[in-house]
Order: structure tokens, then sequence, then C-alpha cells
């Protein structure tokens, strides 16, 4: 894809979930935030995505402080607003309101110049779905390793 530089992929996120559709979402930072990412400097542990007040927002994602910035810096896990279309917001609530789904960041990108996170609507797995997950891996690993 043209334009767009991978910084972070929540991996984990395809191992506990069925992601069943993906969005994706602008988001609001500050610009000692950009600079630590610029650097890679994040980690998907433990965040999620929620609805309130008809916004989409980004909670628990860590971005390191910047280490050349100054005491204006801010808090790292800081909640983080989403930047997506009425119409998306509301099809996502009422996906999570109705049917027992969740929202996840699965990927943190640059697409030109913003900065862009992928979102899934996504259902959890049990442990039998993630070994019959891993299985399959394996399977095509070995079928990719025998020709």
């Amino acid at each position: 894809m043209e334009g767009i530089k991978i910084i972070a992929q929540n991996k984990k996120a395809y191992h506990d979930y069925f992601i069943e559709e993906t969005y994706e979402a602008g988001v609001v930072l500050v610009g000692s935030e950009v600079k630590s990412v610029r650097g890679g400097k994040v980690s998907f542990a433990d965040s999620f995505v929620s609805i309130k007040d008809g916004t989409a927002v980004l909670e628990n994602f860590y971005i390191a402080p910047y280490e050349k910035g100054s005491y204006f810096n801010l808090e790292s896990r800081r909640d983080r607003t989403l930047l997506l279309n009425k119409r998306e917001i509301d099809k996502l609530r009422a996906a999570v309101e109705r049917k027992g789904f969740t929202i996840v960041a699965t990927k943190m990108y640059f697409k030109h110049s913003l900065v862009k996170f992928e979102i899934g609507l996504a259902m959890g797995k049990h442990n039998y779905d993630k070994r019959q997950s891993l299985k399959e891996k394996q399977l095509a690993r070995e079928a990719e390793r025998a020709r």
C-alpha cells in the first residue's frame, strides 16, 4: 500500500478475538506524542475502545513520553479520541450493545503523514477456538515447508 507505514500491530487481538469488521480511524494526538510514535514507542497491552457520549475513545493505550519533551508531556496512558464519522460510531455502538461484541485496536500506522488506527469489531474466542486457530496455522506452515 502506497503511503502507509505500519508502526505497531496488535497480534494478540487476532489470537483472542474473531475480528468481524475493521474500520480506519484517525486519532487526536499532541505534538510530543507524535514524535514518540515515530520512534515506535507504543504498546497495545490492555488497551480497548469504548463509545462515550457519541465519540469513540481509545483507552489505556500506551505512548511513551517523549524523552526530549519538557514538563508539558502528557500522561502516557491517557484516553485518546478516535475520529470516526457518526454513522460508523452508531453502527459500532449498536453491535456492542446488541450482540456482545467488543471493539479492539488492531493496528497503528502512518497514512501519508497522519497517524491512523485500524479498529475491529470483535467477538471473543473460547480456548478451543484458539487451539483450532493454532492448529490451522501449524498445518499451513508445514504445507508451505513441504513445497
